[in-house]
C-alpha cells in the first residue's frame, strides 16, 4: 500500500510539472495529449466502479460520454455557454439515461446484460446520426468553450490541463470513498457472492442501480470535458468501439484498483500515439501487444506495483 501511494504521488507530481516543462521545451503538443488521456481516464475510472467493483460488464458506457459532450454542444448551439449550467446538464442527463438503461439492464445478467447495454448505446449512436440540426453523421463544432467567468478560462491550455488533472484526481478519490463505504462493501459483496448477499438481506438491484447512475454521471462529466477539448462533437463518441476502448483501459490498468484505470488509459493511449506516429498500420502491432498484456499481466499494470506489498 505504501509503495502504491508513493508511486501514485510521484506520478501526480510529474503531471503537475508537465505544463511548464512542455512549454519551456517548446512542446505544447504534450499538453493536449495528456489532457485528452486524463479526460478519458475519468471515463475509465467511472466504468471501474461498476465493472471492477460491481461486476457489471457494460458495453455501453460510451453512451454517457456522448451525452455529456452533446449536452455542452447543444446548449452552446443555442447560446448557453455557462459552464456550470452545461456541466450540470451533462451530468444530470447522463445520470437520467443511466437510470433508465440500468433499471432495465440490471434485471438481467451475463451476456444479456452486455447485449442490452450495447443495444441502448447503439440506439443513442444512431439517434445522434439522424439529427441533422446538430450535424448528424458529420458532427457539430463547439461554438464556444464552457465559460467560468472569474474562475478559469478553458481557452488557456495550461488552465484547462489543470482542470482536467484536478477532476481526474477527484474522480479517483470519489470512487475510493464509495467503494470503502458501507454502500461499496455491499456492492463488492454482491459481486463476490450474490446468493449470500440476498440471504443476509441485501438486494443487489438498488445498490447496482445506484452505482450505475453514479458512473453514468461521472462519465457524462468526462464527455463535457472531451467536448471542450476537441471543440467538436460527433456521434462516434457513443459508438460501441469507444465503449470497448474504455473497458480495455480498465482491464489493462487493473480492475478494482484505485489508480488502475488511469494507468491503463495512459499506457494504452501513449502506446497508440507512438505506434501511429511510426506506421499507418499501427493497429496490427497494437492488437498483439494488448493480447500479450492481458495474458502476462492478469492483475493489470497496477498489479505489478502492488505484487510485493
Amino acid at each position: 500500500m505504501k509503495k502504491t501511494l508513493l508511486l501514485s504521488g510521484i506520478a501526480v507530481l510529474l503531471l503537475i510539472a508537465l505544463p511548464p516543462l512542455a512549454l519551456k521545451l517548446g512542446q505544447p503538443f504534450y499538453l493536449d495529449l495528456v489532457r485528452r488521456i486524463m479526460i478519458l481516464a475519468i471515463a475509465a475510472i467511472s466504468l471501474n466502479l461498476i465493472l471492477g467493483y460491481g461486476g457489471l460488464v457494460s458495453f455501453g458506457h460510451a453512451a454517457y460520454l456522448g451525452i455529456g459532450a452533446y449536452a455542452v454542444g447543444i446548449l452552446g448551439f443555442y447560446g448557453l455557454t455557462n459552464g456550470w449550467l452545461q456541466w450540470a446538464v451533462a451530468m444530470g442527463a447522463s445520470a437520467l439515461v443511466a437510470l433508465a438503461i440500468g433499471a432495465v439492464s440490471i434485471r438481467t445478467s451475463g451476456i444479456y446484460f452486455i447485449m442490452i447495454t450495447l443495444a441502448f448505446t447503439q440506439m443513442l449512436y444512431y439517434l445522434g446520426i439522424s439529427i441533422a440540426e446538430f450535424g448528424g453523421d458529420d458532427g457539430m463544432r463547439l461554438k464556444a468553450r464552457s465559460q467560468f467567468p472569474g474562475l478559469v478560462d478553458l481557452g488557456d491550455p495550461v488552465a484547462f490541463y489543470y482542470v482536467a488533472l484536478g477532476l481526474m484526481l477527484l474522480a479517483v478519490f470519489i470512487v475510493f470513498k464509495i467503494v470503502n463505504s458501507r454502500f461499496g462493501m455491499v456492492l463488492r459483496a454482491c459481486k463476490s457472492n450474490e446468493p449470500r448477499s440476498r440471504a443476509i438481506g441485501f438486494s443487489p438491484y438498488p445498490y447496482r442501480l445506484a452505482a450505475f447512475v453514479i458512473a453514468g454521471a461521472m462519465c457524462g462529466l468526462a464527455g463535457a470535458l472531451l467536448a471542450n477539448h476537441t471543440a467538436y462533437i460527433t456521434p462516434a463518441f457513443m459508438d460501441w468501439t469507444r465503449s470497448g476502448e474504455i473497458m480495455f483501459m480498465v482491464i489493462l490498468g487493473g480492475m478494482a484498483t484505485g489508480p488502475g484505470p488511469a494507468l491503463g488509459a495512459f499506457a494504452l493511449l501513449i502506446v497508440e500515439d507512438l505506434l501511429a506516429g511510426w506506421t499507418q498500420h499501427w493497429q496490427v502491432i497494437l492488437g498483439p501487444l494488448l493480447v500479450l498484456s492481458v495474458i502476462f499481466f492478469r492483475r493489470g499494470l497496477a498489479g505489478i506495483f502492488s505484487r510485493n506489498e
